[in-house]
């Protein structure tokens, strides 16, 4: 475990710790990935994507699956920008408005069509489980690190020292399981509808006791079809 750390700051300055034999490939793209996100996200987010990043990258070596990590990067940074006000649309899913600011940004940054379609759909996908993980590694492993560190369902497949060594380089608040519902809550409350079919919606009834979520059910009855 490596213990060399410079913390990522707008004077160029970029983390290069090593936890559990991963860390940010020390690249231009990974540079300006991380400026990009640390100016527009909270340190509540820009944490909490980091360690989805390292969660997800030892999470693929523990399953053998060989990634590429610049990509891994990109998804598990942008995967919350949708969040912020700077980059929500009033009617696209928060997941899709992150998306789109990721494959915008590395179109500017010249990255391959395909490698953009592949971070793309793994930021797109992080909150519909029980798909992602059978795609390509990018999208299996964005969406299994955010579910570690959210969810903590795979928590016990990580040694004590790795997940300690990653909180201490990117720390949780003392109360981050509320902290990351309610930036869940401000980043969909203006758009309840779009939460429809994803993990959201409990977000909205949890901090809307009366809020009436879309019923799939529902739907079939009301639509047009006479039977």
């Amino acid at each position: 475990m490596g213990h060399e750390y410079r913390s990522a700051t707008n004077d160029g300055l970029f983390s290069q710790r090593s936890i559990g034999g991963v860390s940010v490939p020390d690249s231009a793209l990974c540079r300006a990935i991380t400026e990009f996100v640390r100016d527009t996200e909270t340190d509540l987010l820009f944490n909490h994507s980091s360690r989805v990043y390292f969660f997800g990258a030892i999470g693929g070596q523990q399953r053998g699956l060989s990634v590429n990590r610049e990509l891994l990067y990109a998804a598990t940074m942008f995967h919350d920008v949708g969040l912020m006000p700077s980059h929500s649309t009033a009617d696209l899913r928060f997941e899709v408005d992150g998306a789109n600011a990721a494959r915008d940004f590395l179109k500017s940054h010249n990255v391959d069509p395909s490698d953009i379609d592949k971070v793309w759909t793994g930021i797109a996908l992080h909150t519909t489980p029980g798909v992602p993980e059978f795609m390509h590694p990018v999208i299996a492993l964005t969406t299994a690190g955010v579910e570690m560190d959210v969810l903590g369902l795979t928590y016990d497949q990580y040694a004590d020292e790795i997940r300690d060594a990653i909180v201490a380089a990117f720390p949780r608040t003392s109360k981050f399981k509320e902290d990351i519902i309610q930036a869940f809550y401000d980043g969909n409350r203006h758009k309840p509808l779009t939460t429809f079919g994803n993990v959201n919606a409990d977000v909205i009834a949890d901090k809307e006791p009366h809020f009436c979520r879309a019923n799939f059910c529902s739907l079939i009855r009301c639509s047009g079809w006479q039977a």
